[in-house]
């Protein structure tokens, strides 16, 4: 038989805190009001307001906690619990164990908080209690220290002399068609977030960062810029808010709030010093919480124009006679973040006339252009690379571009396309463009197909560019990094090598701006012979070499000679073959 439950008045006064007048006096105003006698009990003054949550405890058999005790709640808890939760159910995160969430609540009879808590927060709670007055108070406290931190930390942002201020930071959000949005209707509390959100955003902006980086960590929140290819800390994010900053990302790129369990993708289109700027945001679980990664794209990136890309005169001219044939396949190779997609942009502005018709399948779409059909992948509606490829070769286009071939259906499908009368762009992850070659051959792509539809191959990475403010006459260059680059004193004797040295313009780097290096590889009789035949990736790389290909040291051996970048720099990107022997043998004549 279950136990009968005691009531509040009879606790309190077994334990001595009130008597039966007192009692019976709060249970008639308690039926005439509605309300609940222990909440009576305190605003007649009987009984502290810990007393009844504790006796409360009690009557449920559950944990008291008191907030009167100094390092009840510890801050680095607080972001278990999104803000919005804390404020709208007032309740308070307590700690995390396995699966399990213990949750400091007030009133263990609304079921429909329980409810709610178990849907948004997921996994199994557990529940202590503590008394509303005491759990508010502690709430409203630690608000105003966090505004206060913010504030903080936005000043320390505005104040920053790293980058250009030159610049307005007026922001506003915008649609898909570029039209301004109102703001969201936000609380006074949430406020502070709201400017916090919008100047990291604003600075890395502001700074050329690419990706805006948001990594939690067990006691702190890491916010990293990548500039140039490099990423630089800035830890200024208060642990404490590290849930509301991630609702805010997420909510901003449309993402669904409480989901926390998988990856989500999203896009926030923002206006800041008067321009219209995209981001790509990426947010993926870890194990401190959730990473949050903002892809930069700026408009004027994909209009960067050919001439600017970088390349020498010869290759340049190289690339413009490949993009102008009506058909065969051109490639674009290197790893994640070397530019590529930049390349091809560029390629297809210059192309994109009133007479040539271009599509393009991309995953996902960086930038939009006019004048060009785009068709955005999306594997969960069976919008995959082949379909898309298909349906394109019924629309009767001259230029079709290929985000990337990935597996054999994709190349078969491009293949088709340049031997059928259209000239295909793609991209492919290689070191060098001889090895595009033989990477096709093993996806399973027929050798005689890959030898007669390419007609050239791009390798190419980005280098940081001196910064013209700052680099300084390096007048005793390092010998190891000479000879990692291939040049000798007789290369540099009536030239000039610089080295990073920094300055404000720059944050203190030595670098500011990339650019890139490339290789070109342009098909002819015998390296299609040899592709046919299915010989080494060496012997193809001897053969273009032969044929007048620059590889990429060399590229690179070039704009360190122009005084556009380092030594360090250049052997810090490129990989040619003996690239590491050298080093480890280097590093063992070093050790010896």
């Amino acid at each position: 038989m279950a136990r009968k439950r005691r009531q509040i008045g009879e606790i309190l006064k077994r334990w001595g805190l009130v008597d039966d007048q007192q009692i019976e006096e709060a249970a008639k105003i308690a039926q005439g009001s509605r309300k609940r006698i222990g909440d009576v009990l305190t605003e007649l003054g009987y009984a502290q307001q810990n007393d009844v949550a504790k006796a409360l405890a009690s009557q449920f058999d559950m944990e008291f906690v008191d907030l009167d005790q100094p390092n009840v709640v510890h801050k680095d808890n607080l972001s278990l619990i999104p803000m919005d939760i804390i404020k709208k159910y007032i309740v308070l995160p307590l700690g995390k164990e396995g699966n399990t969430l213990k949750v400091l609540v007030h009133d263990p009879m609304d079921l429909d908080l329980i409810d709610d808590l178990q849907f948004r927060l997921g996994g199994k709670i557990e529940l202590a209690l503590g008394a509303k007055a005491k759990i508010k108070e502690y709430i409203d406290s630690m608000l105003s220290e966090t505004k206060a931190s913010i504030d903080e930390t936005v000043r320390e942002l505005s104040m920053d002399q790293s980058m250009d201020r030159g610049a307005s930071l007026d922001i506003q959000f915008t649609g898909e068609d570029g039209q301004e949005e109102d703001e969201d209707e936000a609380g006074e509390n949430d406020t502070p977030i709201i400017k916090l959100v919008n100047q990291v955003i604003a600075e890395a902006v502001l700074a050329r960062s690419s990706d805006i980086h948001i990594e939690p960590f067990e006691n702190r929140v890491r916010l990293r810029y990548r500039i140039d290819g490099v990423c630089h800390e800035r830890n200024v994010i208060p642990k404490r808010v590290q849930a509301s900053v991630t609702a805010r990302m997420k909510i901003l790129a449309g993402m669904k709030v409480e989901e926390r369990r998988i990856p989500q993708d999203g896009r926030i289109k923002m206006k800041i010093a008067g321009d219209v700027i995209d981001f790509r945001v990426s947010a993926c679980p870890v194990y401190h919480g959730e990473s949050i990664v903002l892809r930069v794209l700026r408009p004027d990136a994909a209009n960067i124009g050919l001439e600017k890309l970088g390349m020498q005169p010869d290759t340049l001219e190289t690339f413009n006679d490949i993009i102008t044939r009506p058909t065969g396949i051109f490639l674009v190779t290197g790893p994640t973040g070397s530019g590529k997609t930049t390349t091809l942009y560029s390629a297809l502005s210059k192309l994109n006339r009133p007479d040539l018709k271009i599509i393009t399948a991309e995953d996902p779409i960086e930038y939009n252009f006019k004048g060009i059909n785009q068709c955005q992948v999306s594997e969960d509606t069976g919008m995959s690379f082949q379909i898309i490829l298909r349906a394109m070769l019924r629309q009767a286009p001259n230029i079709i571009l290929v985000g990337e071939i990935r597996d054999k259906e994709v190349g078969e499908v491009a293949v088709q396309a340049a031997l059928t009368g259209h000239l295909v762009f793609s991209t492919l992850h290689t070191n060098d463009a001889p090895s595009a070659i033989t990477r096709l051959i093993d996806m399973g792509l027929k050798p005689f197909l890959v030898a007669s539809s390419i007609q050239a191959i791009l390798a190419q990475r980005l280098v940081r560019m001196l910064c013209p403010h700052c680099k300084e006459p390096d007048v005793t260059p390092n010998p190891r990094m000479m000879n990692l680059c291939g040049l000798s004193n007789e290369d540099i004797a009536d030239k000039t090598i610089y080295k990073a040295a920094g300055c404000k313009r720059c944050s203190g780097t030595g670098y500011r701006g990339r650019r890139g290096i490339y290789e070109i590889l342009v098909m002819n009789s015998e390296i299609r012979d040899l592709a046919f035949n299915r010989e080494p990736v060496s012997k193809i790389r001897d053969a273009a070499a032969v044929s007048g290909m620059r590889n990429l040291l060399g590229d690179g051996r070039l704009k360190i000679l122009s005084g556009e970048t380092t030594l360090e720099e250049i052997s810090r990107i490129t990989q040619v073959e003996g690239l590491v022997e050298e080093i480890e043998e280097d590093e063992d004549a070093v050790v010896a």
